[in-house]
């Protein structure tokens, strides 16, 4: 879960909130992108100094959604439930979520995985507001930082089922 710039500039996405107009024409299957998530899958133990908690991924019956439901603390033990819904976005041709929380958050965010590791940008890709982690030798674990100008923090993981 990233932690939210202290810029007042709010950030606009272009993602999609529905496919309604395609109602009728809706994929006959997942776009392979997605399959790139699939290291995902399983229980992780996240740890940082402003967030650690466990996060668990499970691939949506149809495979067009992996669904992620996070429980973090932060300092000052303030508890954090999200649901994170990981889809591809025709729009963007993005990896895309939205994430909804226990605290009234409804953030976007875009994926990126590549042969090294992933980033994951608040909102649109290449936003000043990121997590870049680097795997582990089999992807069962990984490291990384949250950044963002002025500030940042490190989170890593570690599979646990």
């Amino acid at each position: 879960m990233a932690a939210v710039s202290t810029s007042s500039t709010r950030e606009r996405t272009t993602m999609a909130d529905n496919n309604n107009a395609a109602a009728a024409n809706l994929p006959k299957a997942p776009h392979p992108a997605l399959r790139t998530l699939d290291w995902m899958v399983g229980s992780w133990e996240d740890s940082g100094p402003l967030a650690s908690g466990t996060s668990t991924s499970e691939w949506m019956e149809g495979g067009f959604f992996l669904v992620n439901h996070i429980d973090f603390h932060t300092p000052g033990d303030r508890r954090i439930k999200a649901v994170e819904y990981i889809g591809f976005d025709e729009d963007t041709q993005t990896l895309r979520s939205h994430l909804m929380d226990n605290h009234g958050a409804n953030f976007t965010y875009t994926y990126e995985i590549d042969e090294d590791g992933f980033t994951i940008w608040f909102g649109e890709k290449d936003s000043e507001n990121f997590y870049r982690g680097t795997f582990g030798a089999d992807r069962t674990s990984y490291r990384g930082k949250w950044q963002w100008p002025g500030g940042g923090y490190d989170l890593d993981a570690k599979k646990v089922s």
